[in-house]
């Protein structure tokens, strides 16, 4: 053999060896986690168990359901809206592995966009997933994007027109917040939200509550997004949370910013609706170079430069804004709405136990509340 004809082998060969080892990451990718829901769970579903055509697809994700004993009102969590925003999913799982349901029912979702946690945001350098530990072991969980996968959805339109006719670039046709109240015969994204909207609807759901992150530059953070009405919860819920020493701001839902979870549900399903917001610097533009302990410590020297500028819109020091303290804020904010709730519209108030107070969370730790992962 000559060199020549050995060296093209050679070359062939790790040509098919790197095609092997990163198509089996990327099918991997599409695998999820496992949730370990707690002895409180009553029930899990699938989304497509209220809109059977999402059944086999990329979108379909599980609803668990806690139910309790007593009648009153039925609450939407929803997390992983928006994959690169972790702590509206792990504040999620947390709930679902720690929750015990007296009265009333709780529906919870902590991957809406099940396609999005399948890919990360192109260009961006973001680590594929994040670890939290746990007396039993180091759990796991994916950092996705933004968007659903365009393997699952493609191509983008050059505009984009939303259920409600509001026009978009392109791009957002893989935003679910953008996508509500949803098409049955739409894009994925927008089956996706007509699924949501389907269980709300079936379900008789009451509240949603829809948990998010954006960037520290970002103006709507630390924030609870109300539709108009929702404002006597959120106003109530902010007071509380005030007592707690969490700082919200109160936003009020934009009535020509169409497709958003707190518009639509307020709008097409007439339920109340709030989205939480925390700040998270992995997710923002000023952010240095991205990796997983970014996402779980929140520290980055160039935040603490922009702060030191007033260029944002939260305080941001060497301390940094971790995922535990992002995490307890939304705990809190969940646990803050549904007190208000109660108290405004009794016939239908929740009573949950084993909510972990956000003070327990920023003293303890994420993995003190999350359960071991089973080897």
């Amino acid at each position: 053999m000559n060199m020549k004809k050995a060296g093209t082998i050679v070359i062939f060969g790790i040509v098919a060896a790197v095609g092997y080892f990163a198509g089996r990451d990327f099918i991997a990718q599409g695998a999820p986690e496992a949730i370990y829901p707690g002895d409180g769970l009553t029930a899990e579903k699938k989304l497509s168990d209220y809109f059977p055509p999402l059944r086999g697809t990329a979108g379909d994700t599980e609803v668990y359901v806690f139910e309790g004993k007593e009648s009153g009102g039925n609450i939407l969590v929803l997390g992983g809206t928006h994959p690169n925003e972790p702590a509206g999913y792990v504040s999620a799982i947390l709930l679902v592995e720690n929750i015990r349901v007296s009265r009333g029912r709780v529906f919870i979702l902590p991957r809406v966009n099940a396609s999005g946690f399948t890919h990360c945001d192109p260009q961006e350098g973001a680590p594929q997933r994040f670890g939290i530990e746990t007396p039993g072991g180091t759990r796991f969980f994916r950092l996705g994007s933004r968007v659903a996968n365009p393997v699952h959805q493609w191509p983008d339109p050059t505009l984009y027109v939303t259920p409600t006719g509001q026009k978009l670039a392109g791009i957002e046709a893989r935003n679910l917040n953008r996508a509500y109240p949803g098409l049955p015969r739409g894009y994925l994204t927008e089956r996706v939200a007509f699924a949501v909207m389907e269980l709300i609807r079936k379900e008789g759901i009451d509240l949603g509550i829809d948990l998010h992150e954006s960037a520290p530059e970002y103006p709507v953070i630390n924030a609870i997004v109300f539709h108009e009405n929702s404002s006597e919860i959120a106003a109530l819920a902010q007071m509380s949370l005030q007592e707690e020493g969490y700082e919200f701001r109160l936003e009020a839902s934009p009535p020509n910013l169409r497709g958003l979870s707190h518009r639509e549900w307020g709008d097409a399903a007439g339920i109340k609706a709030v989205l939480l917001e925390t700040p998270n610097a992995s997710h923002g533009r000023i952010k240095g170079r991205p990796s997983a302990s970014l996402v779980v410590d929140g520290r980055d020297p160039y935040y603490v430069k922009a702060a030191r500028l007033g260029r944002l819109f939260v305080p941001f020091g060497p301390e940094g804004i971790p995922l535990r303290h992002r995490v307890a804020r939304h705990l809190a904010g969940v646990g803050a709405v549904l007190v208000a709730l109660s108290e405004l519209e009794p016939e239908k108030a929740v009573s949950l136990e084993g909510l972990p107070s956000g003070a327990a969370v920023e003293a303890k730790g994420l993995g003190a509340f999350l359960r071991p992962p089973h080897l």
